[in-house]
């Protein structure tokens, strides 16, 4: 399992600009739009791939359950 090194502000966060690129790709008509499931996906699951090598976690606590 991953570490989970998204905490609750920065998902709320992500799960908002996710949605807004969404919703900016379909009112433009654009495939650009699909970067907006990146955010998104990194807030379901909890887990950001760049935080991971850098050792940045926004967790209030290291021992917040896993994804």
């Amino acid at each position: 399992m991953l570490k989970v090194n998204i905490g609750q502000t920065d998902r709320i966060l992500r799960i908002i600009f996710g949605l807004a690129i969404i919703a900016v790709g379909v009112y433009v008509q654009s495939w650009w739009g699909a970067i907006g499931l990146i955010p998104l996906a990194t807030a379901i699951i909890r887990w950001c791939p760049l935080y991971a090598p850098l050792g940045i976690s926004t967790c209030r606590a290291s021992s917040d359950e896993k994804a």
